[in-house]
Formats: C-alpha cells, structure tokens, sequence
C-alpha cells in the first residue's frame, strides 16, 4: 500500500488495438468480463492546463482486488497517453490509480504536497472526476499516478464490474456501455 495514496486499486495498460487486447487478457489469463466504453470524449479533459478533446477507448475488468483498465487514444489530441506514445511506449503498463471519495480535499493535500495535475477529465455525472498528478520537476519514469473520484456513479459502476469478475464463467465477455459511464 502507499503510504501516500493509499491501496493501488487499478493498474492501467496504453494499448494499440482494445479489442485485441481484452481478448488476449480474457484468453491468455482468463481476466473478464470486459465493460467497454467505444470511442469516449473525456469530458471537460485539460492536459497541462490546456484544453484537450482526446477520443479514447476504455476497457475494464477486475481481477481480485485489483481493477484492470485499457486504454486507446484514437486521436492525436494532446493528453498524458499521446506522450507515452511519442516517447515510444505505445503499449504496456500506463498508470496505477487510487480511488477517492474525498476528491477535492485528497487533491488539495497532494497538491500541497508538491504535486501538479497534468491532466484531468471527469467521467460523466457528478462526482466522477479523475487527475493524473505528478511531483513538481520530477522525471518519473515509472507509471502516472491517477487520482479517481468514485463517489458518484463511477463507483457503482466500478463495483458492477468487481462482482461480474467474482463468479465469471467465460460467457458474456465483453459488454458494451454505451453513453459513458451510469
């Protein structure tokens, strides 16, 4: 756990194709469901303090504690997976995330602390928002931190797709969500 953020409750993959992707991670590893949101405007998306109208497509699966996300920009807008990409890592291991029901006062304590926001976007709906920070003039080479706000109703969602994991038989395998998240 981080003595910082607290649990890692999602670790994120940039991928190059998704749906080849949640079929090698359903096929090789047996990780599913697949809840899949098609070609998603981020809503109100900011990358350096700059608007940004990124297209991506996101893929969620959970695997024990664990929330599986990929991820495929499918633009060229700028945004934090866009410079992966321009830095030669188009695919792999992108971002862990830490969930909050304290967004506003989390991120004020990290901000505090000597974070920046890099990037943010909301979900959909109130109270589903999410910020990409990083430690002011650090060179991190390791993954993005997310900070998700799962106090609205990208919490409940997060929990359907924790209990389609629990008893998954392999039937069902991808579900489509259609219009953002619930």
């Amino acid at each position: 756990m981080s003595r910082i953020f607290g649990p890692v409750r999602q670790t994120a993959y940039l991928v190059t194709d998704i749906e080849r992707a949640m079929q090698e991670w359903m096929n090789d590893l047996g990780i599913g469901p697949f809840f899949y949101l098609k070609d998603h405007a981020a809503q109100g998306a900011t990358f350096r303090g700059r608007p940004t109208d990124m297209r991506i497509s996101l893929a969620f699966a959970q695997s024990g504690p664990i929330q599986i996300e990929l991820v495929q920009q499918l633009n060229g807008a700028p945004s934090l997976f866009r410079e992966s990409i321009e830095a030669g890592r188009p695919e792999g291991l992108h971002h862990l995330a830490f969930w909050t029901e304290q967004f506003d006062s989390d991120m004020a304590r990290y901000l505090g602390a000597g974070y920046q926001a890099v990037q943010t976007a909301g979900l959909g709906g109130p109270n589903n928002r999410n910020a990409f920070i990083e430690r002011r003039g650090s060179a991190s080479s390791g993954p993005a931190i997310e900070i998700s706000e799962i106090s609205g109703a990208k919490g409940a969602f997060f929990r359907e797709i924790a209990a389609a994991a629990e008893n998954w038989d392999g039937v069902a395998t991808i579900r489509q969500v259609g219009g953002g998240i619930r």
